[in-house]
């Protein structure tokens, strides 16, 4: 398995990458290569040139920022598993983060990276979808923001344009002590997920949950928020029953059918994941083992 002949460039400004993106065709950026080194062995891509961004100044911190955790896009997935920040700010991402891959992977892996390869599966976009993550681009025009909702345009397809390169992506970190829960299924430790859940929660003083944010991983062409589930816990008391009943409206959600697994399974899964990964959260962010009953 060898790549393709390609030729290779290594700038070291941003602006420098975006006037190779402007001035070159079939370019492909090489972050990490987790993603792309195996493309090009199989010849599933096969570009013209490769832009390399490992030593493109100013790409690679962890940073509080106006009360969002920022992250750089060319951050090693290692970094943000010992950031202490990224534990203390967002433990949901600290959690999906081991999750990613094995060492190995997570040393060269970037946060960057991931997000635009868009893997419906990968544990950091589901983080990014559930934290209504804000993603930075810079282009000829200069920078600009895209919400992280509106970043999958279709299957592994981001919306950046051909001269573009993400530099950042915000996170907007939920109060101290709320409940937060990542929990996926996959064939084999290391493996992209069949189907993940990544659940945060909110309560207030009387016990009702004042806030909740449910996504669910691996069923379609991006990970999806749990819209109907998260209204009908929205303004409740949580309990194990509250949580299973809700929680089957995950099979209505579209699923894909692939060498891995059915969509019905993936349907199934997306409403035992999600059950379970709110008994976690909720779990947490009380203290105690179980909303009240842990159900069989």
């Amino acid at each position: 398995m060898k790549p393709p002949p390609f030729s290779y460039h290594d700038p070291r400004t941003v602006a420098d990458t975006v006037g190779l993106l402007g001035r070159l065709e079939n370019a492909k950026l090489l972050a990490g290569g987790q993603s792309l080194m195996p493309m090009l062995n199989f010849r599933f891509v096969l570009p013209d040139h490769i832009i390399d961004l490992n030593r493109v100044e100013g790409l690679s911190y962890i940073r509080e920022r106006n009360g969002h955790l920022e992250i750089g896009a060319m951050t090693r997935q290692r970094e943000l598993e010992f950031s202490d920040l990224v534990r203390a700010r967002c433990p949901l991402m600290h959690e999906a983060i081991l999750q990613v891959g094995h060492r190995q992977t997570r040393n060269r892996g970037t946060i960057g990276g991931s997000l635009c390869h868009l893997d419906p599966a990968a544990e950091l976009v589901s983080i990014a979808a559930a934290h209504d993550a804000t993603v930075t681009v810079a282009g000829p025009n200069g920078a600009r923001d895209v919400a992280f909702a509106d970043f999958p345009v279709a299957y592994m397809t981001p919306a950046i344009e051909p001269n573009e390169i993400l530099t950042a992506v915000r996170f907007a970190p939920w109060p101290a002590g709320h409940g937060f829960a990542f929990v996926e299924f996959s064939r084999r430790h290391g493996d992209f997920a069949i189907t993940s859940a990544a659940v945060l929660i909110e309560t207030d003083a009387a016990g009702k949950i004042t806030r909740a944010s449910v996504t669910i991983g691996g069923m379609g062409t991006a990970p999806s928020r749990a819209r109907e589930l998260e209204q009908a816990i929205v303004g409740q008391v949580p309990s194990a029953q509250l949580f299973r009943d809700a929680c089957e409206s995950c099979r209505k959600l579209e699923a894909i059918d692939d060498v891995h697994a059915p969509a019905a399974y993936r349907q199934h899964l997306a409403a035992v994941l999600s059950r379970r990964a709110l008994e976690k959260a909720y779990a947490r962010l009380t203290g105690t083992d179980s909303p009240q009953a842990r159900p069989h």
